[in-house]
């Protein structure tokens, strides 16, 4: 049992003086039966054992219209892939929809760790580039907040995911830039594609994934050059960067594929692993 104010969770063991991350408190828990407070993070283990931490990871939305019911409206929307493989690797999910850039710090100050979810096209005037007649329209709204929400996660040295659009965007938000347009790279329309990636020995991929491996994917676009800090961790065959990550001790790492729609949950369980501090 947890009483209002004791510390608890990955979060919690990443705080300072006080034992509690910035941003996360009383307002984590809430109140349980017979007045007792709970932390939301925080569930048993089968069979009546201890409580176990399950770190928090934010997966970021799309925002589309869409038609469910008798609706037809603006939602946030998540290929329920991604829960399943955050879950998969030990973690809790909470989506995160776009919303102002000013609240990413915040949001990020509750969460253990981040997952920025493939997607559109990023705009190519986020770096600095005019746009290829084959680049899709630009989600700005989502551009905005989810570059956000990456500079907040470097910032506090919080876990970070991209997968394939997410990878693309930390390297936008760290300079670097993107080709637009990869010919033949795509093949038919709504359907995943399989490619072979290799790891680059020494790197926090490889770590991971040692192996040759081969991965589902669907983009027609790829990082060009390199964002500050950042390394290749692994190549395609043809010799396309797919995954990239800093030179240094933080937990942040980019794939260019769809690992949520594989059946490998050893990248999920590298960032709850991180995220669990």
């Amino acid at each position: 049992m947890i009483r209002t104010g004791e510390p608890v969770g990955p979060a919690a063991r990443r705080g300072g003086a006080g034992g509690v991350r910035a941003g996360v408190g009383a307002a984590a828990y809430g109140p349980g039966p017979g007045g007792a407070f709970y932390s939301r993070r925080t569930v048993r283990e089968p069979q009546g054992g201890s409580p176990v931490a399950k770190p928090l990871i934010g997966v970021t939305t799309y925002l589309e219209r869409a038609r469910w019911g008798v609706w037809d409206m603006p939602a946030a929307l998540l290929s329920a892939r991604y829960p399943r493989f955050v879950r998969e690797g030990g973690g809790l999910v909470v989506m995160l929809p776009p919303d102002a850039p000013e609240e990413a710090a915040a949001v990020v100050a509750r969460l253990d760790g981040l997952l920025v979810a493939g997607g559109a096209d990023v705009e190519p005037a986020r770096y600095g580039a005019a746009p290829d007649p084959r680049t899709g329209p630009p989600a700005r709204e989502r551009d905005a907040w989810e570059l956000a929400l990456i500079g907040a996660a470097l910032d506090a040295g919080t876990p970070l995911l991209g997968v394939c659009r997410g990878m693309q965007l930390l390297n936008v938000a760290l300079g670097g830039t993107l080709t637009q347009h990869l010919d033949g790279h795509m093949g038919e329309v709504g359907v995943m594609g399989r490619h072979v990636v290799k790891p680059v020995p020494g790197t926090r991929y490889e770590a991971l994934v040692p192996e040759a491996a081969e991965v589902p994917a669907y983009h027609h676009q790829a990082v060009d050059r390199l964002g500050a800090g950042l390394v290749v961790s692994a190549y395609a065959e043809d010799g396309t960067v797919e995954a990239v990550e800093p030179d240094g001790s933080a937990w942040v790492l980019g794939v260019q594929w769809h690992p949520e729609m594989g059946g490998d949950p050893r990248l999920a369980r590298g960032l709850v692993t991180a995220a669990r501090g």
